[in-house]
């Protein structure tokens, strides 16, 4: 080991030896040698989410008296040199930790004090102008620093999935439209029901999701309201008055988002509920996903021996054995993300029961999952529209021949002929492979011309005129 390549740095457990151009320090390092869990470092949301709020402290902190100008400025130009994206290496902690994240804040406070030292003319590490917890940390805790940084992030990040969700919807929609006139077979318990429009299923795909973006943006009501001030339990202890005063509004002002600094601090240093909430809506949009990456794997099953009434676009040869053989990879990848976020909400549940006292510890593994859930699922739904729902076609032709075929048209004679009878031709017709319309001639239970009006397809698929009723117009104007 060369020592020159080595600065000495001291804390309250002793000295190491931390690399002399590093910008984070002693506690940084320990904390990187204790947590190689996931080998995972801090989202870098949530770095710039930190450097924000240390911004937004230290702007506070001077408004309030406490921190002189010179100092106050190095500290903003370090953080606005973090947040837009510098030093991003220096952040060296796992994303999975112990301390309640005391180790992400450190490594932040460290950074930043460095950076300000070299500003000011001083030497990293030496700490003598601008120090990582009397400077950079000054009125705050971990405990109200680590939860604020993770509503930021998770707000941007969550409008950012937003985003995604809000294209989907419009994909669905046009898919709806496109698909309108598309007349096909439904199916309950997977066995023919009745006939339906394609364009109507698409539109179920996008009440759904329209469900999913009000509960996500529900959610983000609750995560706009911060602890900041709050320092270590929830009472404010070395945080000035005129600093608690300041620094919500501070922090809004950076951010553009709408904060406002909560009543009960002490509620919220110690309950991460607003947290879950938010996890229950992405679970609850990533299960209405996968059951419509279900429903379009059936529906494209085959192409000769499935269902084959749509197309998904061909994206990858599907096998390394069966040549031409294709696989609808885009929705599987979708149902496999819905997956790992309800495992991440479980995670999330069991992160925010875990809590005791005035504080929840487990902060860090919360964030990962949550974090997590957000990205993928973004980057999830951009793949599905763009390479799965935007280039469906429909085996039109197909589609009717089903409905032709199918027993489930049955359902429009009960009315005229009666549930048993119905039931009987039904059968019949399946057990003999004909037609429905075929078997009620053959049996002259019905008219071909009354069998025209009530088993017209297009009829069945627009609620508020039935076949029945449009008998009864035709029997009318024949009297």
């Amino acid at each position: 080991m060369d020592i020159n390549k080595y600065r000495i740095e001291v804390d309250s457990l002793g000295e190491k030896l931390v690399p002399i151009d590093a910008y984070y320090g002693i506690q940084s390092l320990r904390a990187k040698e204790n947590f190689q869990i996931t080998k995972i470092k801090v989202h870098k949301e949530m770095i710039k989410s930190i450097a924000i709020t240390k911004k937004a402290a230290t702007l506070a902190n001077f408004e309030a008296g406490m921190l002189r100008d010179d100092m106050c400025k190095a500290i903003i130009k370090a953080c606005d040199e973090i947040i837009a994206g510098k030093f991003q290496g220096q952040f060296i902690t796992d994303m999975i930790q112990g301390g309640a994240g005391t180790s992400m804040n450190m490594n932040a406070n460290e950074v930043i004090a460095n950076r300000a030292q070299e500003l000011l003319g001083g030497k990293k590490g030496v700490y003598d102008i601008v120090h990582p917890n009397d400077h950079v940390n000054f009125g705050q805790s971990t405990n109200d620093i680590i939860p604020t940084s993770g509503k930021i992030a998770v707000i941007n990040l969550t409008e950012k999935l937003l985003l995604e969700m809000r294209r989907l919807h419009r994909s669905y929609l046009d898919k709806a439209l496109e698909f309108g006139g598309i007349i096909k077979m439904g199916r309950t318990h997977l066995q023919d029901a009745v006939p339906i429009r394609l364009g109507q299923e698409f539109n179920a795909f996008a009440s759904a999701l329209e469900r999913d973006i009000n509960r996500t943006e529900g959610a983000l009501k609750d995560l706009k309201i911060l602890n900041m001030g709050a320092t270590a339990v929830g009472t404010g202890l070395n945080a000035n008055l005129k600093y608690i005063d300041k620094v919500v509004n501070i922090l809004s002002e950076l951010t553009h988002i709408d904060f406002v600094q909560a009543d009960d601090l002490v509620d919220a240093t110690r309950n991460l509920d607003p947290f879950v909430w938010l996890s229950s809506a992405l679970k609850t949009c990533a299960i209405s996903l996968s059951k419509t990456a279900n429903d379009l794997r059936l529906m494209s099953s085959g192409p000769k021996t499935g269902l084959n009434e749509i197309n998904l676009p061909q994206m990858q040869p599907g096998s390394s054995i069966m040549p031409g053989k294709v696989n609808p990879v885009i929705p599987e990848v979708v149902n496999q993300i819905a997956f790992q976020v309800i495992g991440n909400d479980i995670t999330i549940t069991k992160a925010a029961e875990a809590g005791q006292l005035e504080l929840n510890v487990f902060e860090p593994v919360l964030f990962a999952n949550l974090f997590q859930s957000l990205d993928i699922l973004r980057r999830g739904i951009r793949t599905f529209y763009q390479n799965a729902i935007s280039g469906i076609t429909v085996n039109k032709e197909l589609c009717i021949l089903y409905v032709e075929r199918s027993a489930g048209i049955v359902t429009a004679l009960a009315p005229h002929i009666g549930y048993k009878l119905a039931a009987d031709i039904a059968k019949e017709a399946i057990k003999l492979n004909k037609s429905i319309r075929e078997l009620v001639i053959e049996k002259e239970i019905l008219s071909k011309e009354d069998l025209d009006i009530i088993l017209n397809i297009n009829t069945m698929t627009s609620p508020g005129i039935s076949g029945e009723e449009l008998l009864l117009r035709k029997k009318k104007q024949l009297l």
